[in-house]
C-alpha cells in the first residue's frame, strides 16, 4: 500500500503537471471505487484551474479556482499515470489539461477513493477530523506521543499505526523508525520511557524525509506519476530483511501483529 512518502511523492509529481493548468476533460469512467464517486465531479471540475496540490495523511488534494478540491486516496495499488500512450481498463479517472497533458488514475483493486470537497471547509471533512497531527509538522512531538501513550498497554507499533494518534504512518516506516530509535515494536506503549520519545519522533521524521527524497518504496504496483520507481527499499534497515544480518550481526526477525509483518532486531531494540 502506498504510504505517506509515496503519496507525497505523487502529489509533488502531479504538481509539476497540473498546477496552474485548466482542466478541459474530467472523465470518471465508473460510478465508484471503494465508495461512490461524486456524480457531479465532471460538471464541477471541467473548466476549473488547478491552484495548488497538497497532502493530508495518505490523501492527495487537488485545489481549484472554483472552490472545489478533489481528494484522492490510492488505496492498495492506486497510482497516477502521466501522458499514458493508451487508456487502460483500470484507469478510472481521466484528467486532461488545456495544454494537452493527460493524467489517468489507475487502480485495479479499486480500494482507493475519489471525493470532492469545498476547499474552505475541506479540513472539516469527517475523514480529516479523525486524523492526528502530520508527522512532519511541528504539531507532532514527544509531548503528543507521551499523552497518547499514557497508561496504554497496546504495543507501541500498533499505536503509531493508529491514524488518530499520528496521521499517515504505515507499516514500513514504523518498523524502520522503531529500529532507528532502538525500541522493540511489541513493547507496551505506556511503558516506554518519556526520554525515549524524543529520539523516536526524530527517527520518524528522518525516515519519512529520507523516503520522500528517494521517491518512496516500491511495493507491488506502486510507481511515481512519471513511471519511475522509488528506491528507498534499498535503504531498509529491517523491513523485509527477515533472516539477514542486522548492523549488529544479529539476524533480523519477523513476527505477525494484527495481520501485518513486523521486522525488528532483538539485540538493537529493547
Amino acid at each position: 500500500m502506498p504510504e505517506l512518502p509515496e503519496v507525497e511523492t505523487t502529489v509533488r509529481g502531479l504538481a509539476s503537471v497540473l498546477e496552474g493548468e485548466v482542466l478541459v476533460r474530467v472523465e470518471p469512467r465508473r460510478a465508484d471505487l471503494r465508495r461512490p464517486i461524486p456524480p457531479d465531479m465532471r460538471q464541477r471540475l471541467t473548466g476549473a484551474r488547478v491552484t495548488g496540490l497538497r497532502r493530508r495523511a495518505k490523501y492527495g488534494m487537488v485545489e481549484t479556482d472554483r472552490g472545489d478540491t478533489l481528494v484522492f486516496h490510492l488505496g492498495m495499488s492506486g497510482r497516477w499515470r502521466v501522458d499514458p500512450a493508451e487508456i487502460e481498463k483500470h484507469d478510472h479517472l481521466i484528467l486532461e489539461t488545456a495544454t494537452g497533458r493527460l493524467l489517468a488514475l489507475n487502480d485495479h483493486r479499486r480500494f482507493g477513493s475519489l471525493d470532492l470537497l469545498r476547499t474552505e471547509s475541506a479540513m472539516d471533512w469527517p475523514a480529516f477530523q479523525a486524523l492526528g497531527p502530520e508527522p512532519l509538522s511541528d504539531d507532532f512531538s514527544a509531548k503528543v506521543l507521551a499523552q497518547a501513550f499514557a497508561g496504554r498497554s497496546a504495543s507501541i507499533k500498533s499505536l503509531l499505526l493508529d491514524q488518530r494518534i499520528v496521521a499517515g504512518l504505515g507499516n514500513i516506516y514504523v518498523c524502520e523508525a522503531l529500529f532507528m530509535a532502538g525500541i522493540k515494536p511489541n513493547k507496551p506503549a505506556g511503558r516506554v520511557a518519556k526520554t525515549r520519545l524524543e529520539p523516536l519522533v526524530v527517527a520518524i521524521k528522518n525516515v519519512l524525509a529520507s523516503a520522500i527524497k528517494a521517491g518512496g518504496s516500491t511495493l507491488r504496483d506502486y510507481a511515481q506519476p512519471d513511471g519511475e520507481l522509488g528506491y528507498f527499499f534499498k535503504q531498509w534497515r529491517v523491513y523485509g530483511r527477515e533472516g539477514e544480518a542486522c548492523q549488529c550481526g544479529q539476524p533480523v526477525l519477523r513476527r505477525i501483529d494484527g495481520g501485518r509483518s513486523t521486522f525488528y532486531c532483538p539485540r538493537c531494540q529493547r
